[in-house]
């Protein structure tokens, strides 16, 4: 048990992921499972429920939350029933939004609304402002390129480009592809994105990073309005890290619910019976 604390405590040190799962009423009452990066450490009485719980802890992860969950003895779905308490211990990721405009606004909601901590860069005073983006827990004047050199990036942090100004665009885009942030995306129409790619080409970037850039942004779903194109968006986001497609569910084989593992703040308490 004290191994299992250590490396918690070392996750939590190190600022990474994981989730802590205590079983709270049943024979096992008190025994834990810790589900991190590198796999699990613990064990809750069976290897059905290990698996079980390792499955919803990553899940609530992903969401930043912490709940109960209630469980068959051995995973199973029915049965004698066993409550977990999973607790999540994660920052949330960041997602950048680069232009202070109506899409932008549209954006800092749904990314907070997906547990993102959204900050919005850019240059222009007069629009980079809270009130414009109240959504936004972080309003920033600056030139997008030159912010994102000293902002924290990982493979959790979303670059939503939507300046859609080529003087903006080619500096960002190359200070973002040498970075490992899991998502970046650029608003533009195919042929803005084409010069964008000339320009970057021009500047050294090879094809390999050139293929990270989601342009243009988002799914194909006959996004108009700024509202719709977050949601084509966000979509592109949660099925990236999901590793799908994106396509409609009815034409797929694959399970509903994927595994993914983006991670945010705990959330209240929940309850379901799984």
């Amino acid at each position: 048990m004290r191994s299992l604390f250590e490396r918690l405590a070392a996750n939590l040190r190190g600022d990474r992921p994981a989730a802590l799962a205590t079983c709270i009423d049943g024979t096992g009452a008190g025994a834990k499972l810790l589900v991190d990066d590198d796999g699990t450490d613990g064990d809750l009485g069976s290897p059905g429920l290990n698996h079980a719980v390792q499955a919803e802890a990553r899940a609530l992860l992903d969401l930043g939350e912490t709940a109960i969950r209630t469980f068959g003895a051995d995973g199973e779905p029915v049965g004698v029933e066993v409550k977990v308490f999973i607790e999540s211990f994660a920052p949330k990721p960041n997602m950048y939004v680069f232009g202070a405009i109506d899409f932008s606004r549209a954006m800092a909601k749904i990314g907070k609304y997906l547990g993102y901590r959204v900050t919005v860069v850019d240059a222009r005073p007069i629009f980079a402002t809270k009130r414009r983006i109240p959504d936004a827990d972080e309003v920033v004047v600056a030139w997008p390129d030159e912010f994102l050199r000293e902002a924290p990036v990982n493979a959790r942090t979303v670059l939503v480009v939507l300046t859609h100004d080529v003087k903006f665009d080619v500096p960002l885009l190359q200070v973002a592809l040498q970075t490992e942030a899991g998502y970046i995306g650029a608003m533009g129409s195919r042929r803005t994105h084409a010069n964008r790619i000339a320009a970057l080409r021009e500047a050294g970037i090879g094809d390999g990073d050139l293929a990270r850039i989601s342009a243009p942004i988002g799914l194909d779903i006959g996004a108009r309005t700024p509202e719709e194109t977050a949601i084509s968006i966000a979509a592109e986001i949660v099925a990236l890290r999901s590793g799908r497609a994106g396509g409609r569910l009815r034409e797929g084989t694959a399970p509903v619910h994927g595994s993914e593992r983006s991670i945010a703040q705990p959330a209240p308490l929940q309850e379901v019976t799984l």
